[in-house]
């Protein structure tokens, strides 16, 4: 098991990509692991074979515990199981030819399987990540086809299978929802998994692992973070107006939510003592502006990490926010694309919201909500005009950010937003 990030000791192996003696190239995908923050991809380092499994699909592995026998191209291995008791000093995990005890734990593959086929007159092979995604989405393994080694139901099954739900799947009141930016910081849409032996009258959903690392660490911030929180407004006719000029003048699709992050990265730049976080012996000042967006997954709400932002094109910036969105509701990020930052930009805009206010994402200092774009009334020269306006609000740590300087960042975030043209220099 790698060491994928600072703070993880442990992750749960969540699927097997490749089958026993299936070759890979370097940089191929050989394991699928699965972390509090997110479902990560083992690469491998060069060319081998996978010659043998030592650890089961969904279960809990320490960094540095042996995982598989790997063998370099066209290596011969007469004994496995000898190379397996003299490398790690015991005999690989033995296959369970029994079904597991029935409970709350996890049942192992085979015996899975082997439920499936007397229940269904079939097996059915599913990873237990699939299984999970699958039983949270209301979908079953017996009606998907898998195309992991063996025809084994794999993540990405499940996630073709969503889709062409959704491409069927009528759109209320016959509108469509706006495809003009990410849908970012909305509830997740995970269809209630029913309980069978619950009490009638409501559902009861697990816990995964993601939704337990979310209250985990906002209920910590929450309780121990003291933050305060500043408002403000801005007419952004001028900003839409230039959006539009720059979509015509670009193959990237540039959203309102892309400008919105770019107006923040550079009045991070302009005010540099607001690209801080709190340590127990410093405030640690960063040279490079990392920001994070909120991203809703069908798993929970994830804060991929934006760097660099101070020396990227708002073009840039548009293509990198789309891939890391991809990425994060395929459940294909790094735990590195996870860490760090020093602000969050999250909207609801997209939903309707006019305005909220969100929870800090520790140890970050600072995170913007961001609601919609709504026309209102406004005094222009003393005389009513109607106007666009944007609503936000700053949540920030006050232990390292005073409430002057949280003032004048925003001052200077909404003078970006009203006078666009800046943004781009």
């Amino acid at each position: 098991m790698p060491a994928i990030s600072a703070n993880v000791v442990e992750a749960v192996l969540s699927e097997w990509p490749l089958a026993e003696n299936a070759a890979f190239a370097q940089g191929d995908p050989i394991a699928t692991v699965e972390t509090d923050k997110a479902v990560v991809d083992v690469p491998a380092d060069s060319d081998g074979v996978l010659l043998r499994m030592l650890v089961e699909p969904g279960k809990a592995v320490s960094v540095g515990t042996p995982m598989a026998l790997l063998a370099e191209p066209g290596e011969v291995v007469d004994d496995i199981d000898a190379l397996v008791r003299a490398l790690i000093g015991a005999a690989s995990p033995p296959v369970p030819d029994e079904p597991a005890p029935a409970g709350d734990r996890e049942v192992s593959q085979n015996a899975a399987e082997r439920e499936l086929a007397s229940t269904a007159g079939q097996r059915v092979f599913a990873s237990p990540l699939a299984r999970r995604l699958a039983r949270e989405n209301g979908l079953r393994v017996e009606d998907l086809d898998g195309t992991g080694p063996g025809g084994r139901i794999v993540r990405s099954d499940i996630h073709r299978a969503l889709a062409a739900r959704a491409a069927v799947r009528p759109v209320p009141n016959g509108v469509a929802p706006s495809s003009d930016r990410p849908q970012v910081a909305g509830p997740s849409r995970t269809e209630p998994a029913v309980v069978d032996d619950a009490p009638a009258g409501y559902d009861e959903i697990p816990h995964s692992r993601m939704r337990r690392a979310i209250a985990s660490r906002l209920g910590t911030a929450a309780g121990q973070t003291p933050v305060f929180t500043i408002r403000g407004s801005a007419r952004v006719d001028a900003l839409l107006a230039l959006r539009t000029e720059l979509n015509a003048a670009t193959d990237v699709k540039i959203s309102l939510n892309d400008l919105v992050v770019a107006a923040a990265a550079r009045t991070h730049v302009a005010i540099p003592d607001m690209n801080v976080v709190w340590t127990d012996d410093a405030v640690r000042r960063f040279h490079d502006v990392d920001l994070a967006i909120a991203v809703a997954t069908d798993s929970g709400l994830v804060t991929p990490v934006m760097r660099g932002l101070q020396s990227l094109t708002v073009s840039a910036l548009a293509r990198r926010s789309a891939e890391l969105v991809a990425r994060a509701r395929d459940g294909k990020l790094r735990q590195d694309e996870l860490d760090g930052g020093t602000l969050t930009v999250t909207n609801l805009g997209v939903h309707g919201t006019e305005e909220f206010t969100a929870v800090i994402n520790p140890p970050q200092a600072a995170i913007l909500a961001v609601g919609a774009a709504r026309p209102e009334v406004v005094a222009v020269d003393g005389q009513p005009a109607v106007a666009t306006v944007l609503r936000v609000s700053l949540s920030v740590d006050h232990r390292p950010v005073d409430g002057v300087l949280g003032a004048r960042w925003m001052a200077h975030f909404l003078g970006l937003l009203e006078a666009p043209v800046r943004i781009l220099v």
